[in-house]
């Protein structure tokens, strides 16, 4: 155990006081947040036509109004809603937009839903309902196109889960969290997994290990190099968090700050300040809107499950990725063989870049249970929060990634303890199953 410290240790301090560890931990966070960014922009989206039954308050303004499309098929009804609801569960309907009578005033709709609706049908009701709403006004307060293109207002759609009373408010920005949360272990596991991946072949390829394998035991090193490259990746998340929680404890009350200055200004100074004082206004509006999301997200299941996924994930693709550096002997080589690592990783990260549209299909359940998968895909469900009847979803998938994990330590071990060794030889795969085989 202690031959192990001491090869953590190592592992530690030679990445931690490396330039590029300082430059990366300062730039870390803005670049992460230019990639969440770009993810939630991305607009490709699993097809599926959602049902959609029309509850009519208005004696019947929207009713045949709103066209269909791929992503929507429209119905109508004129029973009420209590009743409609009491049948929606066993019905065929994916959807109830209920049109309250005073829609003219509010703008307002209801969207209730058994299945969170992806962007696009959501987008498809609001657009439909508008362009109704639009002509309904200019027949009821007796205007002019031009006057009323002036006074619109943008219509405000809630959602209302059918199984369950959470609030659906915020869920896109909350899946985006979640998205967040998931890129950071992408490039986490790729990144550090690829570190001990090169420092085992170099090693080997400068013939050191068999002066380190003389004193520690071949499965002592690997999991030393493991360790060693995981907490770096700890401690440059943990730095990543003291910066980000500094500015966001900096610039929100500065900001508060300007606004109560222009508020106890003198009249005179206030009509000289109109403009600026809306602008800040707005700003205040937005910083309002993201601490409001910000105490919607269950900050302490997702940190704790953010450092399981990171610690399994990692240890799982470490030490696989440990066992391709033992078995080859050249960087030619080992990007061969680490191409069918990476698959899951970079297929998960793809399914991710489209999840946000629609962030409840069957693809995105099952890739969050597989292991090779879950480490990035179950962290956006989480954020978005798991309704009760799911949570088993959430258990399998940390089950089995405890058991993926600890099955490839046991098979990365055999592989890394012969192949550590092995020179000039093409470890191919019916070699390497051969060395898995062999006896202690």
């Amino acid at each position: 155990m202690n031959k192990t410290w001491l090869i953590i240790q190592r592992e530690f301090l030679t990445r931690v006081k490396k330039k590029s560890f300082l430059l990366m931990t300062i730039l870390g966070p803005l670049i992460m947040g230019g990639f969440i960014s770009l993810a939630m922009w991305l607009s490709l989206n699993e097809h599926e036509t959602q049902l959609a039954l029309v509850i009519d308050q208005t004696k019947g303004a929207f009713v045949n109004k709103f066209e269909s499309n791929d992503d929507v098929v429209f119905s109508y009804s004129t029973d009420s809603l209590q009743k409609s609801l009491k049948t929606f569960k066993e019905s065929p309907f994916h959807l109830i937009v209920f049109i309250p009578r005073n829609i003219a005033y509010n703008n307002e709709i209801v969207i209730h839903h058994k299945k969170f609706p992806s962007f696009q049908v959501e987008k498809h009701i609001s657009n439909e309902v508008e362009k109704a709403l639009d002509i309904v006004k200019i027949k009821l307060f007796k205007i002019n196109q031009n006057v009323f293109d002036r006074v619109k207002t943008k219509l405000k759609v809630k959602k209302d889960d059918f199984n369950s009373k959470t609030d659906d408010r915020y869920k896109y920005e909350m899946f985006a969290v979640g998205m967040g949360f998931s890129i950071v272990i992408f490039f986490f596991i790729f990144f550090y997994g690829v570190q001990v991946m090169r420092g085992v072949l170099e090693e080997k390829t400068n013939r050191i290990i068999e002066v380190i394998i003389s004193s520690v035991k071949p499965f002592q090193l690997m999991m030393g190099k493991i360790i060693g490259n995981g907490l770096v990746g700890l401690t440059q998340f943990a730095l990543w968090i003291i910066l980000t929680s500094t500015i966001l404890t900096i610039v929100p009350p500065l900001l508060s700050n300007d606004i109560q200055k222009l508020e106890n200004a003198s009249s005179k100074q206030l009509t000289t300040q109109l403009q600026q004082l809306d602008k800040d206004a707005d700003t205040q509006v937005k910083v309002n809107y993201a601490w409001d999301l910000m105490k919607r997200v269950n900050w302490p299941l997702m940190i704790s499950m953010f450092l399981f996924y990171f610690i399994c994930g990692y240890l799982l693709y470490g030490s696989l990725y440990a066992a391709v550096g033992s078995a080859v002997d050249s960087e030619a080589e080992s990007q061969q063989l680490s191409l069918i690592i990476t698959a899951p990783l970079m297929f998960a990260y793809m399914i991710m870049s489209t999840a946000i549209q629609n962030p409840e299909s069957a693809a995105i359940t099952w890739l969050s249970i597989i292991p090779f998968t879950s480490p990035i895909v179950m962290l956006f469900r989480v954020a978005g929060g798991i309704k009760p009847e799911d949570l088993w979803q959430l258990y399998l998938s940390m089950s089995l990634l405890i058991g993926t994990f600890m099955g490839s330590t046991w098979l990365s071990g055999r592989i890394y303890r012969t192949g550590i060794l092995m020179y000039g030889k093409k470890a191919s795969f019916k070699e390497l199953w051969k060395w898995i085989r062999y006896s202690s």
